[in-house]
């Protein structure tokens, strides 16, 4: 039995689980700060232009990764066969592999473009088990 709202049973110990603060609950310091800072959003940020535009370095770092922020993931242009069948996820990685040997992809890329195939694979693969399944089911 668990006391309510205490997060502990009748015997004072813990349940299983982490009873303290809530997910995305905030330190009293983080409150605090936010606090403060409420509402002078735009104050902050104009001063923050000024001073990039006066030639301060970090307040111009600070606003240029706000304007464009550095890239974490790019594009790739690489045209993978087409995959009607699970098989035809072997021609895919070995068109990937290709493109890696030659120097059209880098391996992280390929890698990535690997990882891609085998999950469509692998979504083939049970839709086309499923369907058998299914048939011999019905052929009962």
């Amino acid at each position: 039995m668990t006391i309510r709202n205490s997060g502990r049973d009748t015997a004072g110990r813990f349940g299983p689980g982490n009873p303290g603060k809530p997910a995305g609950a905030r330190h009293k310091a983080t409150q605090a700060a936010l606090a403060l800072l409420d509402g002078e959003a735009g104050a902050l940020t104009r001063k923050a232009v000024e001073m990039a535009l006066k030639g301060d370095t970090t307040a111009l770092r600070l606003c240029l990764e706000r304007i464009a922020p550095p890239r974490r993931d790019a594009p790739v242009q690489f045209t993978l066969p087409v995959m009607e069948t699970a098989r035809d996820a072997a021609k895919a990685a070995g068109a990937v592999l290709e493109a890696v040997a030659a120097g059209e992809l880098t391996p992280t890329e390929g890698a990535h473009l690997m990882g891609l195939v085998e999950a469509y694979r692998r979504t083939l693969e049970t839709t086309e088990l499923e369907a058998r399944v299914a048939a011999l089911e019905h052929g009962k």
